[in-house]
């Protein structure tokens, strides 16, 4: 049986990991709230902390075995990068999560919102860590940030996927912004 011939949706019912709502995975979703030409603008925009933060993570362990400053140095400016970039995702998640009342009723909305802000927080840290020394910033605190920093972001975006996949926010489509 095809998906879209199912009464009732294909996926598993776990709160308050997996929340499933059958009128969810029957309806034609939410449109985003924060679009240009009706294509969501969240997902676009946190590919970019998202690369930047778990390439500091990389930068930092090219660092630890090879001692080049060069690797602590681009460290150093891609927190500087993915802070900003976060910042301005954070912007456009949160106008989404504020006006879409489908998001804040979900833990998964909920999960999203606070592991990024903790992975946004925890990079904030990072960066002043490194602020009047780059190298001496690297090991071992900032490594460690950079690792927390990047398995929090893995597992928001998961639960972003949730969001989107699961209970169809910011879909392009039919849908409608006014639904819960």
């Amino acid at each position: 049986m095809e998906t879209r011939d199912r009464p009732t949706s294909p996926y598993p019912n776990i709160p308050p990991l997996l929340e499933t709502d059958n009128r969810e995975f029957n309806d034609t979703g939410v449109t985003s709230t924060v679009s240009i030409v009706g294509h969501p603008i969240h997902p676009i925009l946190v590919q970019f902390p998202i690369a930047f933060l778990v390439g500091a993570l990389l930068t930092d362990v090219t660092f630890w075995f090879t001692k080049d400053v060069f690797w602590a140095t681009a460290s150093f400016w891609l927190i500087i990068a993915g802070l900003v970039g976060g910042l301005v995702a954070a912007v456009t998640g949160m106008l989404d999560f504020l006006r879409i009342e489908r998001v804040r009723k979900r833990s998964a909305g909920w999960a999203h919102m606070y592991l990024n802000i903790a992975a946004i927080g925890l990079s904030l840290v990072n960066w002043l860590l490194r602020q009047n020394n780059i190298t001496n910033g690297v090991l071992p605190w900032g490594i460690v940030l950079s690792l927390v920093v990047a398995t929090l972001l893995g597992v928001s975006g998961w639960f972003g996927g949730e969001l989107i996949y699961r209970h169809k926010i910011a879909v392009i489509g039919n849908g409608s912004s006014s639904q819960p």
